[in-house]
């Protein structure tokens, strides 16, 4: 690969196991149960986190997008975000389900979305029917997280790893309103690198189903693009702009020390610990896509 030119590395992803089907199957049998839908989304992906089939399954439903790790997010492109999908007519709430925060804000918002079929209900006399929500998301994205963050319980499974819901969970959160919580599901093909990279840095997709190195060596480019300070602050050396992403990577290991025999840089173990500070927020708060861009990559899959 020349030195100096932002080549982003092919990446050969095998990610749509059976049971996503068998799941999706399952949202779209149970959607008319439920008086709306919350989409959970990574704050730092929000355009490669949204399952694009969620459209066709929620089509009707009244929408809340929720912003979730946003903590790991730069804010002012969260901002953004939120912006435009307010724009589009979304509501939306930004959260960190870890510690708790903006979850809260959670039912008064679903009523402020669901405010014409409470209405109906009440005058029908249902007023007092529990509302009913479906919350959907892409695996490994914080649903669950979130789900118990609302319930002050562990009502619902989570971890850190894709794929820990596999059938759907009746959960009451008080307030009068029950969610429906469902297994994460992805879609069967790619439009994009960028968006498979992409899935692939915030761990929605599991860490044996691509090359790691040539990941870690993409977000080399991406990160010397976006934010070279954090490479700085971090690696302590800075990313130049003649190299490609193996050799930012190998930089990096040579001034942690991970070396192999010979004194070759171990790109092996670097590129573990690089996507590893990323997904735990070493790096800094940084988000990979903003509402005005198309992804953050040129090449496609």
């Amino acid at each position: 690969m020349p030195s100096g030119e932002a080549q982003y590395e092919a990446l050969a992803i095998q990610w749509y196991p059976g049971h996503m089907a068998k799941a999706q199957r399952m949202i779209g049998e149970n959607m008319r149960a439920v008086d709306a839908v919350c989409e959970i989304l990574d704050a730092r992906i929000p355009r490669a986190s949204r399952n694009p089939d969620i459209d066709t399954l929620a089509a009707g439903k009244p929408r809340l997008v929720v912003l979730n790790r946003a903590d790991l997010a730069d804010p002012a492109v969260t901002a953004r975000w939120r912006a435009w999908l307010r724009v589009r007519g979304l509501t939306s709430l930004e959260t960190d389900a870890r510690s708790g925060k903006g979850v809260r804000r959670f039912p008064e918002a679903l009523r402020a979305v669901l405010r014409e079929k409470i209405a109906a209900l009440s005058e029908k006399g249902q007023g007092s029917r529990p509302l009913r929500v479906m919350v959907l998301g892409i695996p490994n994205v914080g649903k669950s997280t979130f789900i118990n963050a609302l319930a002050g319980r562990k009502a619902a499974a989570a971890g850190d790893k894709p794929g820990v819901t596999r059938g759907k969970q009746w959960i009451s959160i008080g307030q009068g309103i029950e969610l429906l919580d469902t297994p994460g599901i992805l879609w069967p093909k790619f439009e994009s690198r960028a968006v498979g990279e992409a899935l692939a840095l915030t761990n929605a997709i599991r860490a044996e189903t691509f090359d790691r190195e040539a990941l870690a060596a993409n977000f080399m480019l991406r990160l010397r693009s976006l934010n070279p300070a954090a490479l700085e602050a971090r690696y302590k050396f800075t990313p130049s702009p003649e190299k490609n992403g193996y050799e930012l990577l190998e930089d990096a290991a040579r001034r942690r020390g991970f070396l192999i025999s010979g004194g070759e840089p171990d790109t092996e173990r670097m590129a573990r610990v690089l996507l590893n500070e990323y997904h735990e927020g070493r790096l800094g708060r940084i988000s990979l896509e903003a509402p005005e861009e198309d992804g953050f990559g040129q090449v496609d899959l």
